[in-house]
């Protein structure tokens, strides 16, 4: 189990130095996500219950959103 504020890199990092993605950290009450190349950019967060949601509308085309 992660603690607050562990950032994970996802397993679908990419090729090369694997720094084309994100980090995510679980929060009590939300989901945060980050770019993993530059950390000093916004980070994002979302409640517990829209994470999922989120990620599944990431993971369709374009044309059915």
């Amino acid at each position: 189990m992660m603690t607050p504020d562990t950032w994970q890199k996802s397993s679908y990092s990419g090729g090369g130095q694997g720094d084309a993605c994100v980090e995510v950290a679980h929060r009590r009450t939300h989901i945060a996500v980050r770019d993993t190349k530059d950390h000093t950019y916004a980070t994002l967060t979302f409640p517990v219950a829209a994470f999922t949601p989120f990620v599944e509308a990431l993971k369709r085309p374009a044309q059915e959103l």
